[in-house]
């Protein structure tokens, strides 16, 4: 048996069940990891509140009465425990992280090995746990749908949260120069992570600005994609990773009507989703490089054992926190 938080219904945080349940066993192609950290996140809290409930209606994580996943946790990082008949690449004992997208918050979940990678050598379990879906959103966010090149100018709008502090740094290892959004208290933060310069929300509105970027991300949705192409050069990107919760609609609402400028301007406008797939092992390996070179590392706002999750998510869903909230387990 293992302990792992189940959610039983839709609600606040405190819904969560920590209950004894079945270790799982992995199939032909997976391995059994003992989870040693995770993290909660925006996609966990949506996930227990059943919202925006729009997303009830579409494929995924919600269901349209009831959770579709019983354990929820999008990030592990620990140890090897069993592996698949058909698996050679791990064996018991080796330390591992991945993005299974569900059972993170249990002490032993199953990940198929074609999406496990791995750890980072000069990152501890807890520090694993913080990079894969933040950093993988901010990868593919810049690298995929940015385009992102040398000597570009980049806006990250929404810099101290989880994938901005990654976006930040990225952007900067790729070789572009980087402007953060952010609010004061998190101003040095984020020029020390490697931001050019940083625009203070509470003081300035970004998109009134002179400057122009060749690419924006706009992970806050603090502003609407009309606003926000007004700082972008005539053949610059706009790439919306998220917005503002709501109980029915957002943050889909935003997204999509940023999506819908892109036919009445010359900018390209698109949006970064990410899923578990076989390329985010291979997206793992190349963020792994980039930290045990030293040109990322994942920023953590607090850290908290495995029985506090409920408070963990509650303090995450408040949407304050600076980088990411861990968990211990």
């Amino acid at each position: 048996m293992m302990r792992a938080f189940v959610v039983p219904s839709y609600g606040p945080p405190d819904v969560l069940e920590l209950r004894d349940i079945q270790v799982p066993v992995p199939g032909d192609d997976e391995v059994l990891i003992r989870v040693r950290a995770t993290c909660v996140q925006p996609y966990d809290w949506h996930g227990v509140r059943g919202e925006p409930r729009i997303a009830r209606l579409m494929p995924g994580l919600l269901g349209l009465r009831r959770p579709k996943v019983g354990v929820l946790g999008a990030d592990v990082a620990g140890q090897v425990e069993a592996v698949g008949k058909d698996v050679t690449e791990f064996r018991r004992g080796d330390e591992v992280f991945a993005m299974p997208g569900q059972g993170g918050f249990a002490e032993y979940a199953c990940v198929r090995a074609s999406e496990l990678a791995p750890k980072p050598k000069n990152l501890s379990f807890e520090q694993a746990a913080a990079v894969p879906l933040s950093a993988l959103t901010a990868l593919l966010a810049l690298r995929d749908q940015g385009r992102v090149g040398p000597g570009q100018r980049v806006l990250v709008n929404g810099a101290s949260g989880g994938v901005g502090t990654f976006a930040v740094q990225l952007a900067r290892a790729f070789g572009a120069k980087v402007t953060g959004v952010c609010g004061t208290r998190n101003v040095d933060l984020v020029r020390s992570i490697g931001a050019d310069e940083v625009i203070d929300y509470t003081a300035e509105d970004f998109t009134r600005q002179e400057r122009r970027y060749d690419l924006l991300l706009d992970i806050a949705g603090s502003r609407s994609g009309w606003a926000c192409r007004r700082v972008l050069a005539p053949k610059g990107t706009y790439v919306v990773i998220g917005g503002p919760g709501g109980r029915w609609l957002q943050p889909v609402g935003h997204m999509v009507a940023a999506l819908a400028v892109s036919p009445l301007v010359s900018q390209r406008m698109a949006m970064t989703a990410i899923g578990v797939s076989n390329e985010n092992k291979h997206n793992l390996v190349t963020l792994t490089g980039l930290i045990e070179d030293g040109k990322i590392a994942p920023v953590i706002d607090r850290t908290y054992p495995f029985e506090e999750i409920p408070t963990a998510l509650g303090y995450q869903e408040e949407g304050h926190g600076t980088g990411k909230v861990v968990i211990t387990i």
